[in-house]
């Protein structure tokens, strides 16, 4: 086993346990946006955060580089309050959860407070998956060493001669996700990985929410694009839908050993250079990085870089003995659960997913390359085929979901509504 390898099995296989309860981890961004259609003020924002502490209990777990508060968190709930990469884009990320209630409930008192704070600057929190005035807002990073360092990065695209990348290495500062962090274990998380990435195209019809204005993509999900064809995607292993299913774990980590490293830090500064594909690093003598501040440096790889190691993979193991889902767009409001819920039912009757995927009518008549799939279905219109089918293919999930969150029988069959309601059932 090469020594890259080595290290992203201890980083990642260290904290999965043999059979661990399965808790629920969401996460959640939102764009605040200007209601009169102007670019978002960060002032007004910097604003909110500083009037939370005082109302919510929380305390300030970070301020940027001005003192501002950016990221809130509570003691008691674990819920974690932040600005996402720009000071238009708020997440929460929650504490980890038995059942969606839990969860659901704490989100309600926030947003009530957040939204009467906003509204009287005539601003709100929308359920969108790309900012709308974008194009108006100062896309800038936080004044925080790791947002800026990421967006530097991402503006290497614009010297990376004879590559296909899009021109918007600020899409950080504008797109919002709703992640789903769910428990795993040894002997199941290869197993887990594998039948969600057979579902992406299914994925890609039930939570859409991110056209794009500034560019005539095909897409209803512009942030496949925007992460695809970014820096993060020089190299395909390093993000989105997997391209190949795993025979076994050796098979996994080979796979994790071609995505990319492209930051470091030393004496306390962080760094940042072209992406060097783990399998790589440690062979690399030297690496031309850039600090902060566009500065040029050589610096040595070093085996605790492995330690910042993160792949931006759809189904992402995580360093928390977790699968991340990370492929779902921000949801409207009034669906912000639909997306926890359709993957924890279908985790929960895993084995029947995994018995009908073997055998589903999709793939008969669509093939299997799960990441065109993905593209293919996320598209503005589709063909009366195609709309047909992946209807069918999404009701059927939904019925395992369903079944799944019958199983656990703690009453969250309802955040499963919106997505019944969309597919006619």
């Amino acid at each position: 086993m090469s020594r890259s390898v080595e290290l992203l099995k201890k980083r990642y296989l260290n904290n999965i346990k043999e059979h661990p309860d399965l808790f629920i981890g969401i996460e959640l961004e939102y764009p605040i946006v200007n209601l009169e259609g102007k670019a978002t003020d960060g002032e007004v924002v910097k604003d909110l955060f500083r009037y939370l502490p005082s109302v919510l209990g929380f305390t300030i777990e970070k301020v940027d580089d001005f003192g501002n508060p950016i990221q809130l968190f509570d003691p008691v709930s674990q819920d974690t309050i932040l600005f996402e990469v720009s000071y238009t884009t708020i997440e929460f990320a929650f504490g980890r959860a038995e059942f969606i209630q839990e969860v659901e409930v704490r989100f309600r008192d926030y947003m009530d407070l957040i939204q009467k704070k906003l509204s009287k600057a005539n601003y709100a929190i929308i359920g969108s998956g790309i900012h709308p005035y974008w194009d108006k807002n100062d896309n800038q990073p936080v004044a925080y060493a790791r947002y800026q360092m990421l967006m530097n990065y991402l503006k290497l695209s614009r010297t990376v001669l004879g590559t296909d990348l899009h021109d918007y290495p600020e899409y950080g500062a504008f797109i919002c996700g709703s992640q789903v962090q769910l428990d795993v274990s040894k002997s199941n998380y290869l197993r887990v990985i594998n039948v969600f990435t057979q579902i992406e195209a299914a994925k890609a019809y039930l939570f859409a929410n991110s056209e794009f204005s500034g560019a005539d993509w095909d897409t209803k999900i512009s942030r496949d694009i925007f992460w695809e064809e970014s820096m993060h995607g020089i190299y395909p292993e390093n993000v989105g839908v997997n391209a190949r299913l795993f025979k076994d774990e050796d098979d996994f980590f080979d796979y994790l050993d071609h995505s990319a490293i492209f930051t470091a830090e030393r004496d306390g500064q962080t760094y940042y250079f072209y992406p060097v594909q783990a399998r790589d690093y440690l062979a690399t003598p030297e690496i031309q990085a850039f600090a902060l501040n566009g500065d040029k440096i050589l610096i040595y790889p070093q085996e605790e870089d492995f330690q910042t190691h993160r792949s931006y993979q759809y189904q992402d193991l995580t360093t928390r003995g977790t699968i991340e889902f990370r492929s779902m767009c921000t949801q409207p409001l009034n669906r912000t659960f639909a997306a926890t819920a359709f993957h924890l039912g279908l985790l929960v009757n895993l084995d029947q997913l995994e018995t009908y995927l073997q055998k589903a009518p999709f793939f008969i008549t669509f093939g299997r390359n799960y990441k065109s799939l993905r593209r293919q279905f996320s598209k503005k219109k589709l063909t009366y085929e195609e709309e047909a089918a992946i209807s069918e293919f999404s009701k059927d999930l939904l019925i395992l979901a369903e079944e799944g969150l019958e199983k656990r029988d703690k009453q969250e069959m309802v955040y499963l509504q919106p997505l019944r309601d969309k597919l006619g059932l």
